[in-house]
């Protein structure tokens, strides 16, 4: 059976300032939210019956925030190891010790994501300064614990010259799984972004390295769905070897096998841009995944370029980063290079 995967954010606490963070750019870190315990209990009864109907199984990535920082984490952490519900966490590295890495393996934590955003001088400019060093410094913690290692890089004009050279840092230090992803702008931040060709050549680089260290311990998951187009034009990629249907085979999950709950219940078709459709407090799951409102972003005939192109069934870019800097996610991905 395959799993759904739940993005939730239990807490709007952190301790790090990142540039790109959208608690932040929204300003709704006045007051922080957190989720209480009965709330929470009331989204896993949400989620298992979601999972009940839909045949499929959970899976959950409990971010924040830090996650670690709720005050009744560890009660939650047991709720989900009572379930039976497997989890990752998606957090900061500052209040990791091998005891913590320890007990949260213990409670059915099977991955950590951790993020480096550049070289230290770069990566503790966005986040903080000794964030660089203390990220590395707590990879053995985790791994010692049988905590899968997952790195995540925002991608922008700030570090995308540095992100071959952090491979290099990545595969040191045996980390399992490297994956980036791109920042996604406003209005006021468009300057941030790469140009298609500055994003072409980033992939064609971080290939480069990828085949370099094809034979060590690291996974280079190839999450931003660019890579598709990019496999595609180096003959890797066949869109042909697949049933000539309308059946959607990859490309960004929104509105297809993810949604997002923040710490007030809000359940959202992608964090990374606004498309709230309901409450997981109030709303059943299964309704709202059926429903009109999660429709809304599954129109495909409705993307300004993708529609035109052969891999609309496997990429459609990320219309996250379509949204932030166009304001529709049905745009044209802004670092597409592709020319219908």
């Amino acid at each position: 059976m395959e799993y759904f995967a739940f993005q939730w954010h239990i807490t709007e606490a952190c301790d790090q300032r990142c540039k790109h963070c959208y608690i932040y750019a929204l300003g709704s870190h006045a007051k922080f939210k957190e989720m209480s315990v009965s709330d929470m209990q009331t989204v896993i009864n949400n989620i298992k019956k979601f999972c009940q109907k839909a045949r499929r199984l959970p899976y959950l990535y409990i971010t924040g925030g830090d996650p670690i920082l709720h005050p009744q984490f560890w009660t939650l952490a047991e709720m989900l190891k009572n379930e039976q519900i497997p989890f990752a966490l998606l957090g900061n590295p500052f209040h990791l010790t091998p005891e913590i890495c320890t007990s949260l393996y213990a409670c059915g934590c099977r991955k950590y994501q951790l993020s480096l955003d550049g070289l230290r001088k770069t990566h503790d400019r966005i986040r903080r300064p000794g964030s660089f060093d203390k990220t590395l410094a707590v990879i053995p913690y985790l791994r010692a614990a049988g905590i899968d290692v997952a790195v995540m890089t925002t991608v922008s004009r700030w570090n995308y010259q540095e992100i071959p050279d952090l491979i290099d840092v990545i595969v040191a230090n045996k980390v399992d799984i490297f994956a980036f992803a791109r920042y996604c702008p406003n209005a006021q931040s468009k300057d941030t972004c790469c140009s298609p060709k500055e994003y072409h050549d980033l992939l064609e680089k971080c290939w480069q390295k990828f085949e370099q260290y094809k034979d060590s311990s690291t996974n280079f998951n190839l999450k931003d769905h660019l890579w598709t187009l990019f496999k595609y034009e180096k003959g890797l990629f066949d869109p042909k070897s697949y049933p000539d249907d309308d059946y959607v085979y990859d490309g960004c999950n929104c509105g297809n096998c993810h949604f997002t709950i923040l710490s007030d219940g809000a359940v959202y078709a992608c964090r990374r841009m606004e498309s709230k459709v309901g409450n997981a407090l109030t709303d059943d799951l299964y309704n709202l995944f059926t429903g009109p409102k999660m429709d809304a972003y599954r129109v495909y005939e409705k993307f300004e370029k993708c529609a035109k192109c052969e891999l609309l069934r496997f990429c459609r870019g990320c219309p996250a980063v379509a949204a932030g800097y166009h304001g529709d996610m049905y745009a044209a991905d802004p670092q597409c290079w592709k020319e219908n």
